[in-house]
């Protein structure tokens, strides 16, 4: 098992902002579909590039595991057209239950945030537009270079703590109720090492390994239910199809379910070391 950093995002970006700046010389600052073919291209990209991705990962894993080349290549093929097929009416699903992105509506009060999609827009639409904030792209382009610099310094006197650009990146523009979850999983994941600072190395891999099965399943997880429950709202027309026993607006709730999950995580993360003690 393993991860890896797949930066889809800031190529997404980086090809948007260059599409974008071609299509302007060639279209003209008033064209009406300047913004959105610039995304389309920046879309394209970025399946290509999550499909690479994803793809070296399961080759990689099923080498480990002894798995057959071919036989993995023909499913990947098959899971690429699956998903072409499934994405779209899920999309559409989760953009009638909750609505994604933009301004809270009466029918759509609290809509799904995507960050992401609106720096793109933003970027795509500020070309053609009112013009791009130069001064802040710049900012974050010399900010992104201190940080490069100084992990760098870091990484020479391998030092403990590292600076990586990606993760200081997605801090800065990912919203705090997304940025508080990567927070208390990256403390754990800290606690986790301090518990297996004097066992043996199999063991803290085994942890790993369990902390980061334990986190791909939430993450899945919390996914799938967000579609399940979209569901009986899309079907009923009634936001609250759901609520049983009324509206509640208490939060102490969640965060108690939050501080179980978080127990947990924390449990799966360090029973190797109990197991071994």
């Amino acid at each position: 098992m393993g991860s890896s950093n797949n930066p889809i995002s800031g190529v997404t970006i980086a090809t948007i902002l260059t599409a974008a700046l071609l299509l302007l010389l060639l279209l003209g600052q008033d064209s009406k579909i300047g913004p959105a073919a610039a995304v389309l291209i920046g879309a394209v990209v970025a399946c290509a590039g999550a499909i690479a991705g994803d793809n070296l990962q399961d080759l990689k894993a099923g080498r480990i595991v002894g798995a057959t080349p071919y036989k993995q290549q023909i499913m990947q093929i098959l899971g690429a057209v699956v998903a072409a097929f499934v994405m779209a009416p899920v999309l559409t699903l989760l953009l009638e239950a909750y609505g994604i992105g933009g301004a809270p509506t009466a029918l759509h009060p609290n809509p799904l945030s995507a960050p992401q999609a609106t720096l793109m827009a933003a970027v795509a639409g500020g070309v053609f537009g009112d013009g791009l904030p130069w001064g802040m792209v710049a900012i974050g382009v010399a900010l992104a270079a201190a940080v490069i610099a100084i992990d760098v310094q870091l990484e020479r006197r391998d030092s403990a703590f590292r600076m990586p650009v990606l993760a200081v990146a997605v801090g800065i523009y990912l919203p705090l109720e997304l940025s508080v979850p990567i927070v208390i999983g990256g403390l754990i994941a800290y606690a986790g090492e301090r518990v297996y600072a004097s066992r043996p190395e199999a063991a803290r891999q085994a942890g790993e390994r369990n902390g980061l099965l334990f986190a791909a399943g939430l993450i899945t997880g919390e996914a799938l239910m967000g579609i399940v429950l979209a569901l009986p709202i899309v079907l009923t027309g009634k936001a609250d199809s759901l609520a049983f026993w009324g509206r509640q607006t208490v939060a102490w709730p969640g965060v108690v379910l939050l501080g179980v999950v978080t127990f947990a995580l924390f449990r799966a993360v360090t029973a190797p070391a109990r197991a071994r003690a």
